[in-house]
């Protein structure tokens, strides 16, 4: 009788074990694994808020400011064509520092913007991937006085939330909680409302 308890005893001490030990693997495993769906999602937000940027600093070129509308950006973007520049040399200049800019052609904006990819989308650049339910991202222009002049500025962002909905919520809530403890954005933006730049946050780390 008290063979058999001993092998029982032995079983549940076995059980308990088994368990302990996949709950330290566990522990161990989690922080990687939502880090590395993190980056990976990022990588692809990322693609789009340099496709806006992109798209942007094109519009601005031609219409002298940055829009808020997605839409005009957009259909900016299905029609505009941008000039192809060819650099050359000025014969007359002696000092070999001066050039000339011959215009050789056009492209479109989409065009430029889609590159080499196949699958590119020009409707999609305004939605933030993996949100549930689909969501844009935010988008803000307008103008800040530096020097008595007036500079066009632009800021595309979304937060923490939106792209990584359906990962550990207390990891969300935790790296949000890090950002803001520093004065930073809780997310990923390009751009900026408050200063002359059309950096993306990730390239500030």
């Amino acid at each position: 009788m008290n063979k058999g308890l001993n092998i029982v005893i032995n079983i549940i001490l076995f059980a308990i074990i088994v368990f302990m030990a996949w709950l330290v693997v566990k522990s161990i495993q989690a922080p990687i694994k939502f880090n590395n769906e993190q980056k990976a999602r990022e990588t692809k937000v990322v693609e789009h808020l340099i496709d806006i940027r992109n798209a942007e600093v094109h519009y601005k070129n031609v219409n002298g400011k940055y829009t808020a509308s997605f839409d005009t950006l957009i259909d900016f973007c299905k029609t505009a064509e941008i000039p192809i520049v060819n650099m050359i040399p000025d014969p007359t200049d002696t000092t070999f520092t001066r050039t000339i800019n011959d215009t050789i052609g056009f492209v479109k904006v989409m065009d430029s913007l889609a590159g080499k990819r196949t699958n590119f989308n020009i409707n999609d650049i305004c939605y933030v991937p993996f949100s549930d339910p689909q969501q844009k991202f935010e988008l803000e222009a307008g103008f800040i006085k530096r020097n008595g002049i007036d500079i066009p500025v632009f800021e595309a962002r979304t937060p923490y939330e939106v792209y990584l909905i359906g990962l550990d919520q207390q990891r969300i809530l935790n790296a949000k909680a890090e950002k803001e403890s520093i004065n930073r954005y809780a997310g990923l933006k390009v751009g900026s409302m408050e200063e002359a730049s059309t950096d993306g946050n990730w390239e500030k780390l």
